[in-house]
């Protein structure tokens, strides 16, 4: 069953990557086998005959299989690990064009002049938060302060991420869920204030004993960008897609209570802003 599985996700992962089905069945195959006729990739894939020919040329151009011009012809697949760089280096080439085009475009007349004095937008996929949570770190002049409700979020680019920001000189203040997560980050980060927060909503809420909703993270930048992530929990206890909302510009007094909730459970004699309130 796992092979099935694996089988078919490899399949489904070469389509998003810009092969065709029955290229990306062909190929599949192949890197089961050590060579193979059309006839044996045909039975194998389940590919027909006929389009196994059509199939091998496009993997043959793209540089994934190699033909052995005998009677009859004997096809292989190259190495697993040349495949993945020749495909890595095609994604990333493609990516690089695409971000040149997107740059050269000229940008359209702006409809409004009305002056947006805050805003708020939001994101899908924890991809997108993960970028977006990087790019408003990495834009922080003066404070961090991230409140991490799953340990999940720790990833090591985040983790990076606030050690430059730290080194740097900006204020990082980060609250965990926990003691052990609180003890994870401050060996990775030691010379951040590291807290276990006193938010117990992180985790369930206080009210509402059918809300399965999890917080991932509160991420305060500045005292004027804010951004929250919350995932689901399914029934087995796994995380459904995260999803964020993110947004700057807020008047003062959303920005003081914000950072308040966020801070609680640091004391005050470690909170550099606490005399300010």
């Amino acid at each position: 069953m796992k092979d099935v599985s694996n089988h078919d996700r490899a399949v489904e992962l070469l389509q998003k990557l810009g092969l065709k089905e029955y290229e990306a069945k062909s190929l599949v195959a192949l890197s089961r086998l050590p060579k193979a006729t059309a006839k044996e990739i045909s039975e194998t894939s389940e590919v027909p005959r006929t389009r196994v020919y059509d199939a091998i040329r496009v993997l043959e151009s793209k540089g994934l299989v190699e033909i052995q011009h005998s009677n009859p012809q004997q096809f292989r697949a190259v190495s697993i690990a040349e495949a993945g760089e020749t495909l890595r280096q095609k994604y990333e080439s493609r990516t690089e064009t695409l971000v040149e085009a997107l740059e050269d475009i000229e940008p359209a007349q702006s409809t409004t002049d009305e002056e947006v004095t805050h805003e708020v937008w939001s994101l899908t996929g924890g991809t997108a938060i993960r970028n977006r949570t990087a790019q408003l770190i990495d834009a922080a002049g003066e404070e961090i302060i991230l409140i991490i409700g799953r340990g999940e979020v720790i990833t090591d680019d985040l983790v990076e991420n606030l050690q430059t920001a730290q080194e740097t000189g900006i204020r990082v203040l980060i609250g965990t869920s926990d003691e052990t997560l609180r003890e994870r980050i401050q060996d990775e980060i030691p010379n951040a204030r590291v807290f276990v927060s006193g938010l117990e909503w992180l985790n369930s809420s206080p009210v509402q004993e059918s809300d399965d909703t999890v917080i991932s993270r509160l991420l305060l930048i500045d005292q004027n960008t804010i951004l929250v992530s919350s995932a689901q929990e399914t029934s087995t206890g796994a995380i459904d897609t995260e999803k964020a909302v993110f947004g700057r510009g807020f008047d003062n007094g959303i920005v003081v209570i914000a950072r308040r909730l966020m801070a609680t459970g640091l004391a005050p004699i470690d909170d550099p802003e606490a005399s300010e309130y």
